[in-house]
């Protein structure tokens, strides 16, 4: 069964993973995982699966490099800051 969550909901769904882990073990754990975006979806087990790390230590790790592979217009609009008010 496939779950959607939001981008904010990702630690916990990462934390039920067994650390180390390599990028293959996620894409094959989290492949009915859909990320939520401000501009669309992703698949969670397939954008770690673009990953070029070997391995991932900490769920914190693994979440810093989920970030980095993530479309720019993931969060929030493009070119916006709240902190500019």
């Amino acid at each position: 069964m496939t779950r959607t969550i939001r981008l904010n909901q990702v630690d916990g769904v990462l934390s039920e993973l067994a650390f180390p882990v390599k990028p293959s073990t996620v894409a094959t754990e989290c492949d009915d995982v859909t990320i939520r975006l401000a501009d669309g979806e992703v698949n969670l087990g397939a954008t770690v699966n673009g990953s070029t790390a070997t391995e991932f230590a900490s769920p914190e790790e693994l979440t810093e490099e989920l970030m980095s592979l993530l479309p720019r217009r993931a969060v929030g609009e493009p070119y916006q800051s709240d902190g500019d008010a």
